[in-house]
């Protein structure tokens, strides 16, 4: 996994101009398979991200917490590095730039930051691009393994599943990884394989390029890129007869209001939310209804203290006592 991670670097310092791309190339091979984020801030040190703790880079590619030691970020970086990600044509992608972000090919996804131009119709673009956040996607393979055996109500259906966790903890990972073996089925559980709906808000989990997946979503797995989750349920629950959807961040009332709809119609769900403890949902109010409800029968926690992905507990959600062995 190492290597794999090391090549997926270099593949997306492609995107980055060419003075920055030859200083980020000098960074330490351990390193390079463990960045998650590049940034690049105008006028700022160029800033990576990496196993919970960001650091500058010095000109010979060494990673300090020395913010003078670094190389600065300038104005042309930022544009030469703009135009790449856009592959010079930045009306092409303006869509997903009023979004604020742009997708990479690999599911590399590109934050951006400038000056919001709003029109009778909401955002229209951003201009003056004064910084970039390169989140460099790193599609785990069987990650989430461990949790299937939980989740998985036999002989051919599933518990309503909720995966919580802090920022960059690896929910969106697992999440991902659940749809691959939940789609495409699991013979050691002799699982067929289930049709899952993915509502893809913000591009993340398919993380879609030119209307290809750049993950393994499973041989089962529709999408909807882009698309909210209101608007997705429906669109689903009419017309594609999922057996699961599949949703990343939920936290809106109207995200809460699509989940009974799911429910509604005989479909089971699985989301991912912020959060540290059960107390933490409770305090936000239109998720404890779910809870209060026993909408969820499974509660999957996710930290970093023993590298991204580490499963906290998993409780049941009747009891909400741990099931966790």
């Amino acid at each position: 996994m190492g290597e794999d991670d090391r090549r997926t670097y270099e593949n997306v310092l492609n995107h980055i101009c060419l003075e920055l791309r030859k200083i980020l190339k000098k960074i330490p091979t351990e390193a390079k398979a463990n960045i998650e984020e590049i940034r690049l801030r105008s006028g700022k040190p160029i800033n990576v991200y990496l196993k919970g703790k960001d650091y500058f880079v010095a000109q010979d590619g060494i990673l300090t917490e020395k913010a003078e030691r670094s190389v600065l970020v300038n104005e042309k970086h930022i544009s030469d590095t703009f135009q790449l990600i856009s592959n010079y044509s930045v009306y092409a992608f303006q869509e997903e730039i009023k979004n604020g972000f742009i997708t990479l090919r690999g599911g590399h996804r590109v934050g951006i930051g400038g000056k919001v131009l709003y029109g009778s119709k909401g955002i229209e673009t951003i201009r003056n691009i004064s910084s970039l956040n390169i989140r460099i996607a790193k599609e785990k393979i069987g990650v989430s393994n461990k949790v299937i055996r939980y989740i998985l109500e036999y002989p051919n259906t599933i518990y309503n599943t909720l995966i919580i966790s802090p920022p960059q903890c690896g929910k969106t990972t697992i999440l991902r990884d659940l749809i691959r073996n939940l789609s495409d089925g699991l013979p050691y559980f002799k699982n067929k394989g289930f049709k899952v709906g993915v509502i893809d808000e913000r591009s993340e989990l398919a993380g879609m390029y030119n209307g290809v997946p750049q993950h393994n979503m499973g041989l089962r797995t529709d999408i909807l890129d882009g698309c909210n989750k209101q608007d997705g349920t429906m669109m689903f629950l009419r017309a594609m007869s999922p057996e699961i959807i599949a949703m990343d961040e939920i936290g809106s009332t109207s995200d809460v209001e699509s989940i009974h709809e799911i429910l509604k119609a005989g479909v089971k769900v699985i989301a991912t939310v912020h959060g540290d403890t059960l107390e933490d949902l409770f305090s936000k109010k239109s998720l404890s209804l779910l809870i209060k409800d026993r909408i969820f029968k499974r509660y999957i926690f996710l930290n970093n203290s023993k590298g991204v992905g580490t499963i906290g507990d998993i409780i049941e959600g009747d009891s909400f006592t741990s099931i966790k062995k």
